[in-house]
């Protein structure tokens, strides 16, 4: 019973709520234990709220699941956790993370309130809209971003925002890129994976990533550059990062559109050592010339 409830909460999916700590890192509050203590904080409420979403979502789709050849095996899908309990489980789970948002900062409270009411919106309904479903997505991580920055108090800066923005969406389409490509390569309908495949085309997801790959890339540039950023860090050192970013981006692109497999794209780049090794190299780099140089 505890294992199959700890897997319909998707653990390894909470690997996203790391955006939460997006704002403690780039404040320079990174190495001060009373900020850590508040982000961590409100990276656990978005664990806890995003595994009420899991559960809720798997509860909905459980019929369709049971028809999957992969998703049949979820544990609402195949029995091994009941329905009622899997109701209750995201209901507690979604209450007790409000609480705490609401005693850690009311603001807190304000946007994990939207984010669920974003999944909500995304799970009842949008996630069967083409774009606009990873748009929501979208809205989603900039909403973990926001978070981070109420949990201790301090501004999250527009570039961090747009980055973030951008980078969600490329993720996404990227994901559903993949999807396309693996069901045109099984010779089965798209929408057969999900619903909102029948509103893309390949050759549409293809030009929309072109443009998110450069536009992530130069809003990121142009926040390295940027003369209130230089001013803030007291350094113009972080554009020699943008390598990394367009390693990584060019790595998940790759991914995306040229290895195909049965996994996500956005689980396989976990498990990726040249992506992993990149992102080591750009945290470091970024962790050197914040906080040591």
């Amino acid at each position: 019973m505890i294992s199959a409830a700890l897997r319909t909460l998707r653990p390894k999916q909470w690997v996203k709520n790391f955006f939460v700590l997006a704002a403690l890192v780039f404040s320079k509050h990174l190495l001060e234990p009373a900020f850590t203590l508040r982000a961590l904080a409100a990276f656990a409420i978005f664990c806890a709220l995003s595994g009420a979403v899991y559960a809720f979502n798997d509860l909905l789709d459980v019929e369709s699941d049971r028809k999957h050849p992969i998703k049949r095996h979820r544990p609402i899908a195949s029995g091994q956790l009941g329905e009622r309990t899997a109701l209750w489980l995201s209901i507690c789970l979604a209450v007790v993370a409000l609480g705490a948002s609401a005693a850690l900062a009311p603001m807190l409270a304000a946007v994990a309130a939207g984010y669920l009411v974003n999944n909500l919106a995304y799970t009842l309904y949008l996630k069967r809209i083409a774009y606009l479903d990873v748009l929501m997505i979208g809205v989603g991580f900039c909403l973990r971003v926001l978070a981070g920055g109420y949990a201790i108090d301090v501004p999250v800066s527009a570039w961090l925002l747009a980055c973030t923005a951008l980078l969600a969406c490329f993720l996404g389409f990227g994901k559903r890129a993949h999807e396309m490509l693996a069901a045109e390569h099984a010779g089965r309908s798209p929408e057969d994976t999900r619903v909102a495949l029948k509103g893309y085309s390949t050759p549409t997801l293809r030009f929309v990533l072109l443009l998110l790959c450069i536009g992530t890339c130069a809003a990121y540039a142009m926040y390295t550059r940027d003369a209130q950023t230089i001013s803030f860090f007291q350094t113009d050192q972080l554009f020699w990062t943008l390598p990394f970013c367009i390693v990584g981006i060019a790595r998940f692109l790759q991914i995306a559109l040229w290895m195909q497999g049965p996994e996500s794209p956005t689980d396989a780049i976990l498990r990726d050592w040249p992506f992993l090794l990149n992102l080591g190299a750009w945290a470091t780099s970024v962790f050197v010339i914040i906080y040591v140089l």
